[in-house]
């Protein structure tokens, strides 16, 4: 007699699998706030260190605005680490996307307004389309994750210096930098609530609702926690991965936008070393790199606790080669912590 197939599926929020789903990120109050304690105690120990200077209000106003490219593109690395994969590519892509939109503002016979706009949209749908390449091998292919995006992250690079011919394409419309320059509010109260600060704030929240509030999201923690187990309930496994690369394809788009707004010019090496800094904030921030488990809010405190130690290192005159040994000790003692807890539940 042939098996009855369970009725249960991750659609059904009283199922086993969506319980144990769920019951796997609310585990471990200490875990989940403790991260937010120690960006706490940080901020402290640097503003003794630096006799206060850490905490004046312009420099908590750099640090947001310094950390604000790494936070977005590490929101998609929370995507895909969440699904229990990796980008490699998101650096160079950034800087594929920066390049791309520096040589579409220069398209002539159209308002300035027309031609940020196009260079906008084919920046980002640039990003998008990085992304969907690293899913489609992904996915049709079984290419392992490392190895898809490292092949992505080569292949964007030499894109980068292709369109641009090995040259920082300069001369960008005064209007487009304000993206990475300007600030809200600047004539009332100072410099003020950057821009890149807000997208930032706004590009982190929609993806915080995606991943607690829609189908979506409760399909990539799915995903991440089991991939058979979600595939026998039903789930399009490969739709579900598709989406979260083509999303991190997009938030590189935008990081190396701003990039390039900031810097006033599309560098076509800008974006080195942006994916080690995002898996940092992301891992640091208590997303699991097997997968299942991670949240928006901690990504963004470890991308804080990231930007914190930065600044507060160079503010107490911490010589720049120590810090990068500072930031690797952290990043492997946030991934070996991960896995002792694991090992204790």
């Amino acid at each position: 007699m042939k098996p009855q197939r369970s009725k249960h599926t991750f659609l059904d929020r009283n199922s086993k699998p969506m319980r144990n789903a769920g019951e796997k990120r609310r585990r471990n109050p200490l875990s989940k706030y403790g991260i937010g304690i120690i960006l706490i105690v940080i901020c402290g120990i640097f503003t003794l260190w630096t006799k206060g200077l850490f905490l004046q209000p312009l420099n908590i106003v750099n640090v947001l605005r310094q950390i604000s490219i790494n936070a977005i593109l590490a929101t998609g690395m929370t995507f895909v680490i969440i699904s229990a994969g990796i980008d490699l590519s998101v650096g160079s892509v950034a800087a594929l996307a920066g390049v791309f939109t520096a040589h579409l503002l220069h398209l002539s016979g159209l308002p300035v307004v027309a031609v940020i706009g196009i260079a906008l949209t084919g920046g980002m749908l640039l990003g998008a389309l990085c992304g969907a390449v690293n899913g489609f091998t992904i996915t049709r292919f079984n290419v392992p994750p490392f190895i898809s995006t490292l092949a992505l992250m080569t292949a964007a690079s030499g894109m980068a210096f292709i369109i641009c011919g090995g040259r920082p394409v300069w001369n960008l419309p005064a209007e487009f930098n304000v993206l990475g320059r300007g600030y809200v509010l600047e004539g009332l109260l100072g410099p003020w609530l950057p821009i890149p600060v807000l997208i930032m704030l706004a590009i982190m929240a929609g993806a915080h609702v995606i991943l607690t509030r829609t189908t979506v999201g409760r399909y990539i923690y799915a995903v991440g926690g089991n991939e058979e187990a979600a595939r026998l309930s039903g789930i399009n496994v490969a739709f579900i991965k598709m989406f979260v690369y083509a999303f991190s394809g997009i938030t590189a788009a935008c990081g190396g936008i701003l990039l390039a707004s900031r810097l006033a010019s599309g560098q076509p090496n800008a974006g080195v070393s942006y994916e080690l800094y995002a898996i940092a904030a992301t891992v640091v921030g208590g997303t699991s790199l097997s997968g299942g488990e991670g949240s928006i809010p901690g990504t963004l405190i470890g991308a804080l606790i990231i930007g914190v130690l930065s600044n507060g290192m160079n503010l107490a005159g911490v010589e720049s080669y120590l810090q990068k040994v500072i930031l690797g000790v952290i990043l492997l003692g946030a991934v070996m912590l991960d896995q002792a807890r694991k090992k204790s539940t």
